[in-house]
């Protein structure tokens, strides 16, 4: 059986996560903390398959930094998916700084998305769990969930959200050919438009020249959509 905590002051929006992840996956175990402490005393004590946590909890603002430094601490590589009323914005410098998976921003997500986002994070932890490595063909980059579910360039960790990872694994499973508008927006889970599409592919460039300045290998075309130059 895979456990789930679920790290989250109010306990109504608690409560509602947890009514999503069991009507997701039925078969989970779900545990619930609302505070710093007891989150990290579990942390210490139990071994979690996925975390879903708030960066704020109560008074504390910093609550969730601690919780997944604790969760990289013990070395678990546990997925986390920070579900927070922080600007989305921010959210590639909240992954970055503290190893989370993906993150949804309050308010602004419905609960088909966080079901879709939770179970491919599901898929990945199990896939962890398995001990089963996925790595690209192309020495360059590495697609492999065992290490935290992000890609890796050139042996540098590439912090980009699942959405985003979706839409480069598209890309380089067929590089050097276009990927339509139309077939990426079967990869994503909202906003199927083209303006969507460009902002994660713009994303997807910025995370690459942070560890590589001279990236180019995902091209425009004019109207038709993206290609991984091979």
């Amino acid at each position: 059986m895979y456990k789930v905590a679920i790290i989250e002051d109010d306990e109504p929006t608690s409560g509602q996560i947890r009514g999503w992840v069991l009507s997701a996956a039925p078969d989970v175990e779900v545990a619930q903390w609302f505070t710093r402490d007891e989150a990290e005393e579990a942390i210490a004590h139990e071994d979690y398959d996925l975390v879903v946590l708030d960066i704020e909890l109560g008074r504390d603002r910093h609550a969730g930094v601690a919780i997944i430094n604790a969760i990289n601490k013990v070395g678990s590589g546990t997925p986390v998916l920070v579900v927070s009323a922080m600007p989305a914005a921010i959210y590639r410098g909240i992954m970055k700084a503290l190893d989370a998976w993906d993150y949804l921003q309050k308010t602004t997500f419905e609960e088909q998305e966080f079901i879709e986002t939770f179970l491919d994070m599901l898929r990945a932890a199990k896939t962890r769990r398995q001990g089963v490595e996925n790595t690209g063909a192309d020495e360059e980059l590495s697609i492999d969930p065992l290490r935290q579910g992000v890609p890796f360039w050139r042996g540098k960790r590439v912090n980009v959200p699942l959405t985003a990872q979706r839409i480069l694994a598209a890309l380089f499973e067929r590089r050097g050919e276009v990927v339509s508008y139309d077939e990426l927006f079967a990869v994503v889970k909202s906003g199927r438009n083209r303006e969507n599409i460009r902002k994660h592919v713009s994303i997807l460039r910025e995370a690459f020249r942070e560890i590589d300045e001279h990236f180019d290998y995902i091209e425009n075309v004019p109207m038709r959509g993206f290609r991984w130059a091979s």
